[in-house]
């Protein structure tokens, strides 16, 4: 693993650029046919789009907003953008117009650049009357495009040196609740959170990566970052269709992924392979050698020397049920405020059920309520334009307030227990924490999605959306094997927390409806402000299992 120190994402990438000019930097699949751009040819396109931007005479550090899923396209506005020495403005791909135009208003951005949307048409009414450069590579684009500017101007000859302290990039939050916030985060908070990681794993030389959680989000970016530092070869999906054979073709040396593809992954695992036929390859020495490795090669895992997860809890089960295919998945935590420079568990020290150690050089304290705050070398700047909500968050002592309650064991292995936001009170008068409660039930393999509620009613219930394992069965199968999943789960929680009924979605929540953020984390309050009214009803009714109308 290279070990060049650099100032910036930018320095890095010069680096390899001057040293491995011709090795492949970005492979981007497009209509079943791989381009791959070398290092010499990322910077070439690259620095033409920065003398665009240069030509349109911004005050240095200007916003410029990135409107893209993730392609090579998004990796050349990122460098053009910090070419022409300008601050990024990432935006989920999946936002809708209303979304899009608050952010780009908010974070008043100059300009924007699209690369690969599936929505343009929509989303185009969300952007004003600023510069729009379009890639026509991926989708009919809008404004001026980026294959003509490419061809038609000079490249910018020389590149700003970009300081520790200078405001690199402002990451708008998903948020599970309430409004984006933007978060501000310097080249050095960058370079300091992908150094930590990078120390954390061995990688090797030049490692192999598949970019596909969106990079707009924090932990994304930072494997952006990752590629810049070690010189890496970074490979895209073509779409969701193709996604598992273009995983599959990379082999990544590291793999993140969150809770819910690691369900999805588990389940179309055992729709060729049942539970029951599994267990008993798995007990035969010599198929069980053959399975494992099969698995691992068809997910694309072959290859990974860490596997991550983080975003929301995994289920300890799901953990385990991994760990018997031979497949070992480090559960870790952070947030965009602190730069994903917080809890981590390691090969060297890993216990399942927890999100790992505090990481050297962060310090953590615990509030008389749990909740979890810290302190590392790169915590935020502060919200954009925000300066009351930026106080509110930080405590006297300089410590980031998390929002998420927690507890350490003797071994200093920190175990997240819920949020404080997402706590709510039954009319018996007792708080609920859901989070257990739906890693509990989320070891039953025909639930996709949950979210436990209970507010206005003597005892919390269970809003549950099917996998494609659970639409498939009879319902009365269904309905036991739900029944018999609460009846297991309830004994371990005290009685005011027991599960008294559980609701099947007949919508499933996802990005397009607003019931999940673009990290596929459930978006609490939108569900309950749909379902509220019905709980009463709910609660109710003579069926423990109880089908949506």
């Amino acid at each position: 693993m290279s070990t060049v120190q650099f100032e910036s994402p930018l320095n890095a990438f010069l680096h390899w650029e001057a040293t491995r000019p011709n090795a492949v930097f970005l492979k981007q699949p497009v209509n079943g046919t791989q381009l791959e751009y070398t290092f010499k040819a990322v910077g070439e396109q690259a620095r033409k789009i920065a003398s665009v931007l240069k030509s349109y005479n911004f005050p240095p550090r200007s916003h410029i907003a990135l409107l893209s899923k993730n392609c090579a396209h998004w990796h050349m506005a990122d460098l053009a953008i910090m070419m022409s020495n300008h601050v990024s403005i990432p935006i989920y791909p999946t936002l809708n117009s209303t979304s899009i135009a608050k952010i780009l208003e908010h974070s008043e951005a100059k300009a924007v650049i699209l690369g690969k949307l599936d929505t343009l048409d929509e989303q185009k009414a969300g952007i004003p009357e600023i510069p729009i450069i379009g890639t026509s590579l991926y989708n009919e684009s809008i404004g001026e495009s980026w294959e003509t500017l490419v061809e038609n101007n000079q490249p910018l000859i020389e590149t700003p040196e970009l300081a520790k302290d200078d405001l690199y990039t402002i990451i708008y939050t998903s948020g599970t609740t309430g409004n984006p916030k933007g978060v501000m985060h310097t080249v050095g908070n960058l370079m300091e959170s992908s150094n930590v990681l990078i120390s954390l794993f061995q990688l090797p030389d030049h490692p192999r990566f598949f970019s596909y959680l969106p990079i707009a989000h924090i932990a994304e970016r930072l494997l952006e970052t990752f590629s810049f530092i070690l010189g890496a070869e970074v490979t895209f999906p073509e779409s969701l269709e193709t996604f598992a054979a273009d995983l599959e073709k990379t082999q990544p040396h590291a793999y993140f992924a969150v809770p819910r593809i690691w369900t999805k992954f588990q389940e179309k695992i055992l729709e060729k392979l049942p539970q029951k036929k599994l267990n008993l390859l798995l007990k035969i020495p010599f198929l069980c050698r053959l399975v494992k490795h099969k698995l691992k090669k068809k997910l694309g895992l072959k290859d990974t020397v860490i596997i991550l997860s983080g975003a929301a809890p995994l289920a300890p089960s799901l953990i385990n049920w991994y760990a018997a295919i031979g497949i070992t998945i480090q559960q870790v935590y952070g947030m965009t405020e602190d730069c994903c420079i917080s809890h981590c568990n390691t090969p060297e020290a890993s216990k399942v059920g927890t999100v790992g150690k505090a990481l050297e050089n962060v310090e953590i304290k615990l509030t008389s309520e749990g909740e979890i705050c810290i302190k590392n070398k790169c915590l935020m700047k502060g919200y954009y334009k925000s300066p009351d909500l930026t106080s509110e968050v930080f405590d006297d002592d300089g410590f980031f307030k998390t929002g998420d309650i927690g507890q350490y064991d003797h071994e200093k292995y920190l175990t997240i227990t819920g949020r404080v936001k997402d706590q709510f009170k039954t009319d018996k008068g007792k708080y609920i924490s859901p989070a257990p409660l739906e890693l509990e039930i989320s070891k039953n393999t025909d639930i996709e999605q949950i979210c436990i509620v209970g507010t206005g009613i003597p005892q919390p219930i269970a809003l549950i959306t099917l996998s494609d394992l659970g639409k498939a069965k009879f319902k009365k199968v269904l309905v036991d094997g739900l029944e018999k999943t609460i009846e297991q789960v309830n004994p371990n929680f005290e009685k005011h927390e027991r599960i008294i009924k559980v609701v099947v979605m007949s919508e499933d929540w996802t990005i397009a409806n607003g019931l999940t953020t673009p990290t596929l984390k459930v978006k609490r309050n939108s569900i309950e402000k749909i379902h509220q009214q019905y709980y009463k009803e709910w609660f109710e009714s003579s069926d423990k299992v109880i089908f949506e109308a």
